[in-house]
């Protein structure tokens, strides 16, 4: 990483005139967020566009996109509004956390409260569980359970844990992740939550109240009397559900070569493990359904310098390169 550069990656940007979404490559200093092109395999200079964090406001997680649940939204001094999407939670949180920091780096004082507060817990006293669910059952600013899919199956009227935990923050009932997870724990508790597939029931069996419910993009829930299940029909995915019903082991932004044409397109890919597959979507897109995907049984997978790329093979970005090699497949990742 270059001096002076915080922290730098993939963020899907939406447009100030036309609200489409397109991959960026991000880079934070400690007054400025610069963004990028991406063409050819690498970051086009100059920047695209630069945000001035100086008085700059963030909301974080910000819940205005049904179908992006893992969004930051930056506000400057002059009003303008930023909408950047993570390819994770966990990422999202950590982008979130070095802009904060960045934003208040001339404010001792206030990074220091940004680090005891990332790590502090307290769970706020007297609260109203009833007016929690009435909340989040509204239609206009309440959860909105929808099916997901978890090991090839299909669960009706559910929403994913991490989903859940970031309504609860931004609505006030959490004033960090930690609380929000025990909160999460009470409602399963008292009976207004249930857990829904394997994930989320494997964790109810540990005995620590805040290690029952999940902060995770694959950890399901539901109302407690919501719980219904069907297997997906063959026109809902055209994938086996075998290929989806493994443990996902990371997942990222990479930029992707295609095999024909040879241009670059930034992908969201998803690894699992037993069975082991890697599939990747297009983040420009709100349906989360992958793209294209393949088993790594039988692959090869080997480490290419910057100049090291033969003709005719596909890859991903940034540096270094890895290739990966599966049966009538060819690809590279980075």
């Amino acid at each position: 990483m270059e001096d002076g550069v915080l922290k730098e990656g993939f963020l899907v940007k939406r447009g100030h005139i036309v609200h489409n979404w397109k991959a960026r490559w991000f880079i934070l200093r400690q007054n400025t967020l610069l963004y990028y092109k991406f063409e050819g395999g690498r970051k086009v200079t100059p920047p695209k566009g630069r945000i001035l964090l100086d008085g700059c406001t963030i909301t974080c997680p910000c819940l205005e996109y049904e179908n992006r649940p893992l969004l930051i939204k930056l506000k400057t001094q002059t009003s303008t509004e930023y909408f950047l999407e993570a390819c994770s939670r966990e990422e999202r949180d950590a982008w979130a956390f070095e802009i904060t920091g960045a934003i208040h780096a001339g404010q001792p004082g206030k990074v220091q409260q940004l680090h005891l507060l990332k790590n502090s817990f307290k769970l706020p006293p007297h609260i109203s569980l009833h007016r929690i669910v009435d909340k989040m059952r509204d239609s206009s600013c309440g959860i909105r359970p929808s099916p997901n899919m978890e090991q090839g199956s299909t669960y009706k009227k559910t929403f994913i844990g991490s989903s859940l935990v970031d309504w609860l923050l931004s609505n006030g009932f959490a004033a960090s992740r930690l609380e929000a997870v025990t909160l999460a724990s009470v409602l399963m508790e008292e009976n207004f939550l249930r857990p829904v597939g394997t994930r989320s029931m494997g964790a109810i069996r540990s005995g620590d109240l805040s290690e029952q419910f999940l902060d995770d993009s694959t950890a399901l829930y539901t109302f407690a009397e919501s719980c219904k299940k069907k297997i997906s029909p063959k026109e809902e995915i055209s994938l086996s559900t075998m290929e989806l019903s493994g443990t996902v082991v990371k997942q990222g932004y990479l930029a992707k070569q295609g095999h024909k044409r040879k241009n670059w397109k930034v992908r969201r890919f998803v690894l699992r493990k037993d069975p082991a597959f890697l599939h990747y979507y297009d983040p420009s897109k709100e349906e989360n359904r992958p793209v294209g995907g393949f088993s790594l049984r039988g692959s090869l997978v080997s480490a290419l310098e910057d100049n090291g790329v033969p003709t005719g093979k596909g890859q991903l970005w940034p540096h270094p390169h890895l290739r990966v090699l599966p049966p009538a497949f060819s690809v590279m990742l980075c």
